[in-house]
């Protein structure tokens, strides 16, 4: 009967442990960005997919943009403006050939996701975000929140999608 007991605490430490484990690979070092305040949500990685996009200029990327699950629910019932609570990830990778592909597609055609490039987040709270649209922006390059400069170039790019609430991804389902 000890040994059962010893066995039953050992795997509820080993639960534990795992569990502890997996959400703090999911997270940043808890820092937060210097303008808005926010960081990186846990388990944003297991977030539905809204879109993907490949940008050319300047950006050059490739770009999965997935949302919490009050997001999903607006973008599937049309509900413009988003309701607070909304989170809006936007991971980006740079874009590498694939040889392997192009191999046997017998031509160079099929780039894949290289090296990730940074992390965003757009966060709807309609008082706390007021003067940006209702919006927080966020972002962060290997876990580090990206510098107060660069943040307050954000909102000025999304005014021109004030009609789509400042968002530029439509849902693709």
């Amino acid at each position: 009967m000890k040994g059962l007991a010893y066995l039953l605490v050992a795997v509820v430490a080993l639960t534990g442990a795992a569990v502890y484990v997996a959400q703090a690979s999911e997270r940043s070092d808890g820092q937060v960005d210097s303008v808005f305040g926010i960081n990186i949500p846990s388990g944003y990685r297991d977030w539905k997919l809204i879109s993907v996009a490949h940008e050319e200029g300047n950006l050059k990327d490739l770009r999965a943009l997935l949302g919490n699950d009050v997001a999903i629910k607006a973008y599937r019932d049309g509900r413009l403006p988003f309701p607070d609570g909304t989170i809006i990830a936007r991971l980006a990778w740079t874009y590498v050939p694939s040889e392997e592909n192009n191999k046997v597609f017998g031509r160079s055609q099929s780039f894949v996701a290289g090296p990730a490039t940074n992390v965003q987040f757009m966060v709807k709270n309609s008082k706390k975000y007021a003067a940006t649209g209702g919006w927080g922006i966020a972002q962060f390059k290997d876990g580090k929140p990206a510098d107060a400069a660069l943040l307050k170039t954000c909102f000025p790019c999304h005014e021109p999608v004030k009609a789509r609430d400042f968002v530029f991804t439509q849902y693709a389902p």
